[in-house]
């Protein structure tokens, strides 16, 4: 497998949160109108996807172009002392403090993309757009002060009426006026998306040629009315991190951890309620059953090193589906090797 960075532009606001799991299964529409996206086409590399994946999409981050490329990741999911050990004497700056460092929930890597948890910079949402803004037009500049834009990703509720035809008006039930959270994110961003290619099964070329034509007709929920539009950017090859002496694996995308391979588990639980899209989204159940999932940012520490062969983590999730037996639901992540203090160490460090 090779590991690629893909750029998007978001040029809309979002019905769903561009995660890796939802990338996957649009990528899985785009194979089923276009089989030459795929060698061999769609069916069979999802028969034999939960052993060999041919694709594994990250979730969304955003990307600083300034002086150098810089990643923006979640914070990690632990016990804030990690990232944050406190150093204050007092109880009541150490509260202070932590109320601070709460807000930071970026965590920004260099462009290696290697984590390191005692000497990274972590960002409040404030933070951030003052970084973005160094690389923004003085346009958006000038709007987002005049706006107070403080936050990355903001939601709004947008209101929708449904018209009654024989009455001409709104009404009860089905046409009651009814509102809708939208994402927004900050003006120009520039997100990056980290994806794991099989390059047996396609290749860059065509995994951007989906991504473009997904970002064109629009990602996730309300994109037949204008949601989820997003311009393609470069993309460029990464090398694998060294493992070295790491002991740790941070997720890139919501995943399904294998079990009894992890001494430790650090993660919010994220639950997918999922809906098919496309031509089964008027099936007679276009639901799907729910997927407890560990979200981006969850660090998982190996018992064995052997887990390091592997670029990816996790396990593909079927049976969910009562309307198309064969869905599958990518449980895998992406991941970036690292090295972290032992609990104890930690605590040790904190009262010593």
């Amino acid at each position: 497998m090779k590991l690629y960075e893909i750029t998007i532009r978001p040029i809309s606001g979002f019905g769903t949160k561009l995660k890796g799991d939802t990338l996957f299964g649009h990528f899985c529409w785009q194979v089923f109108h276009d089989q030459s996206l795929l060698n061999g086409g769609l069916e069979k590399h999802i028969r034999i996807y939960p052993e060999r994946p041919f694709a594994v999409f990250s979730s969304a981050f955003p990307k600083l172009v300034n002086s150098s490329i810089q990643y923006v990741l979640k914070r990690p999911d632990l016990p804030i002392f990690f990232p944050f050990p406190p150093k204050e004497q007092e109880r009541e700056q150490r509260i202070l403090a932590l109320k601070e460092n709460k807000k930071k929930k970026w965590m920004v890597v260099k462009g290696e993309l290697g984590i390191d948890l005692l000497g990274a910079r972590f960002l409040s949402d404030s933070d951030l757009i003052d970084e973005i803004s160094k690389q923004v037009t003085w346009q958006t500049r000038r709007q987002s002060r005049k706006a107070r834009y403080r936050q990355f990703v903001a939601t709004f509720s947008q209101p929708h009426n449904t018209i009654n035809r024989l009455t001409q008006t709104t009404g009860t039930g089905m046409f009651a006026p009814y509102t809708q959270e939208i994402i927004h994110y900050y003006p120009e961003t520039e997100l990056v998306i980290f994806v794991n290619i099989d390059e047996s099964s396609t290749d860059i070329e065509r995994i951007s040629k989906a991504l473009e034509r997904i970002g064109n007709w629009g990602y996730g929920k309300d994109a037949s009315i204008g949601m989820g539009r997003f311009k393609l950017g470069k993309y460029k090859e990464l090398p694998f991190l060294e493992i070295g002496d790491s002991n740790a694996c941070y997720t890139l995308a919501p995943s399904v951890p294998q079990q009894n391979i992890f001494t430790k588990t650090y993660f919010k639980p994220f639950t997918r309620f999922g809906k098919h899209g496309d031509e089964l989204a008027r099936s007679p159940n276009p639901f799907k059953k729910p997927v407890i999932m560990a979200d981006e940012g969850a660090v998982l520490i190996p018992k064995d090193k052997k887990v390091f062969e592997m670029p990816y983590l996790g396990k593909a999730i079927s049976g969910i589906s009562k309307s198309l037996a064969e869905t599958i639901v990518q449980g895998y992540s992406p991941y970036l090797p690292f090295k972290m203090e032992s609990y104890n160490e930690r605590i040790l460090q904190m009262f010593s």
